[in-house]
């Protein structure tokens, strides 16, 4: 087939502002590929990248080199993810032919109540929620890595800290991307830790370049390394991350050393989805990436492919459509499915994806509205959430031919901005709906909820052939926009034939229910003014995914990293 990618030009630009926008962009990178035979690991990080690959090297599972790895970026990328928040990994098992799906999602404290984010009848503001520990939710991500590696595990928990000990010991650079969220990031240095830990003695951040340590952190890991995941949950860390919760002085929140002990990773069924002769698989709820993703997919399989291009106006007003669609049925049925019944396999269903796509009007724009995927269930109401795009992505591919994708989240830039012990705690309370029913009495489905987790548009994908081999494991950062920025990636690279490498680095597309967002320099004047003929209300704003593939083909993997941020591919 044949494809179309227009050459990129560097920019560093701030991205339009049409909700709170903590992502920057920090310039691009030329694409970054890699083959490899045996095994390979992409992270966000080249030290994550090396991390993982070590682990690889002497043995180690998919598992083993992505927990390794988050360890690493915990430290080396600590705006985006880390021992503080919460994660989905799925793991395809080799040997059982088996995909398994951790879920990692943080929890609402107990003490939580419907209208913990109302103030006088109205919702709080973003900002006035996010900073402090009005926001945190218990941590979820060291117990699920603990799951999974007890089922897919094949070295000792132990020893898969030890290069981000010995990096936290001897130090890291701070890198150009933590360099410019420092400066640019709103209310960065709001509490004394964080403020100490990353900026000078005369307020400005650390300069790029400067070897940042954290032994503190070093520490932690060291007493998780030894008395496994309860060593966070219960004990001194945990009474830490209350006491900073707790104590803050300005927005405290309720998490209780109770809800630390309580916590409990699941193991949940993955949802599959056709889109052609392939199998999409992604994490089903609280994540609506497997439903939205495969809606997209599901839907534009019922057009020519065949005939079109990746980035013409075309196939990208098709893309558009039905990624407004997807939204508007996950704005109104994606939530925790232990407290909202969610239909899942309904909202995937070849049957009601043809009915979807049947809406779609190849000439012209239309305003989607939510389906109903079960004939016996009534509407829900919609509702938005704030969902910031500062998460990371890992894919890995071992030697046993077992595979893992993972997105990992403290939510925003920064998440509460409580550092403890050596991390920062998460702010993933925000990804409820502030409002928890409407004015007609109806409840919204992701208000929050003592014990409930959040929505979330995590995207952990892995995609397989017809005869159950792993073709392509995928998923990006991005708020949001992580919906997107996957199954674009999928129907670039399944649909169209485009390398993986070149198809994470075209031009991404935004159609999450308010206008089109299109990166600039990345699509033709042509492209633009035929999608605004047709009805299309296009802005073009940097859209800073962070987009980590591994193509499996002819028994070779093929890795890509996202151009758009710092990181890399690596394999044997």
């Amino acid at each position: 087939m044949r494809y179309l990618l227009l050459a990129f030009a560097v920019f560093l630009t701030p991205a339009i502002a049409d909700e709170p926008q903590p992502e920057i962009d920090t310039g691009r990178s030329a694409i970054k590929s890699a083959t490899a035979d045996t095994f390979m690991a992409v992270t966000a990080n080249p030290h994550a990248s090396q991390a993982a690959v070590q682990i690889l090297s002497r043995g180690g599972t998919a598992v083993d080199a992505a927990i390794a790895a988050q360890m690493v970026l915990g430290l080396v990328e600590p705006q985006s993810s880390g021992i503080g928040g919460g994660a989905f990994m799925l793991s395809y098992d080799a040997r059982l032919k088996k995909l398994h799906y951790y879920d990692g999602r943080e929890t609402a404290p107990a003490e939580v109540d419907e209208d913990y984010f109302m103030h006088d009848g109205q919702p709080r503001s973003f900002i006035q929620a996010v900073i402090g520990g009005y926001s945190v939710g218990v941590p979820g991500v060291v117990r699920m890595l603990e799951m999974a590696h007890k089922r897919d595990g094949k070295l000792p928990w132990k020893s898969l800290f030890q290069p981000a000990i010995q990096l936290a010991e001897s130090g890291f650079e701070v890198s150009p991307r933590l360099h410019q969220l420092l400066l640019r990031l709103p209310k960065v240095s709001a509490r004394p830790a964080i403020a100490n830990y990353f900026f000078n003695s005369d307020g400005n951040p650390l300069p790029v370049g400067h070897k940042l340590k954290n032994p503190e952190y070093a520490q932690t890991l060291r007493k998780i390394a030894s008395g496994g995941a309860d060593a966070f949950y219960r004990g001194g860390i945990a009474r830490a991350i209350v006491a900073a919760v707790q104590g803050d002085p300005e927005n405290p929140g309720l998490l209780s050393l109770e809800d630390m002990a309580n916590y409990q990773a699941k193991q949940r069924e993955p949802l599959c989805s056709a889109f052609l002769e392939y199998r999409v698989c992604g994490a089903n709820a609280p994540s609506s990436g497997g439903t939205t993703v495969g809606g997209i997919l599901g839907m534009l399989q019922q057009f020519p492919l065949d005939d079109m291009e990746a980035g013409d106006d075309l196939l990208t007003h098709l893309f558009i459509e039905a990624s407004e669609l997807a939204f508007a049925d996950r704005n109104t049925y994606s939530a925790d499915a232990d407290f909202v019944s969610v239909p899942s396999k309904s909202l995937v269903s070849p049957g009601y994806l043809s009915s979807r796509a049947a809406l779609i009007d190849p000439d012209s724009a239309s305003v989607a509205q939510p389906g109903n995927p079960m004939a016996d269930t009534n509407k829900r109401t919609m509702t938005q959430s704030p969902e910031m795009p500062n998460t990371s992505h890992l894919v890995v591919v071992d030697r046993y031919g077992n595979g893992v994708s993972m997105t990992t989240s403290i939510e925003t830039g920064f998440g509460s901005r409580l550092l403890v012990k050596g991390f920062l705690l998460n702010n993933q309370l925000t990804d409820f709906s502030f409002t928890p029913k409407r004015a007609s009495g109806q409840l919204v489905a992701n208000r929050i909820q003592a014990g409930k987790r959040p929505r979330s548009s995590m995207s952990p994908t892995i995609v397989f052939n017809r005869d159950g081999s792993m073709r392509l494991l995928v998923g990006s950062p991005g708020g949001s926009r992580i919906i997107d920025y996957t199954a674009r990636t999928i129907l670039y690279h399944l649909g169209l034939d485009v390398p993986i490498a070149d198809a994470i680095a075209a031009g991404n597309i935004g159609a999450i229910g308010k206008h089109v967002e299109l990166e600039p320099g990345l699509f033709s004047e042509d492209t633009v003014s035929r999608l605004r003929a047709r009805g299309h209300q296009v802005v073009e704003r940097n859209l800073n995914s962070g987009i980590h593939a591994i193509a499996l083909k002819n028994n070779k993997l093929y890795g890509g990293a996202d151009p758009r941020r710092e990181g890399s591919a690596l394999g044997h």
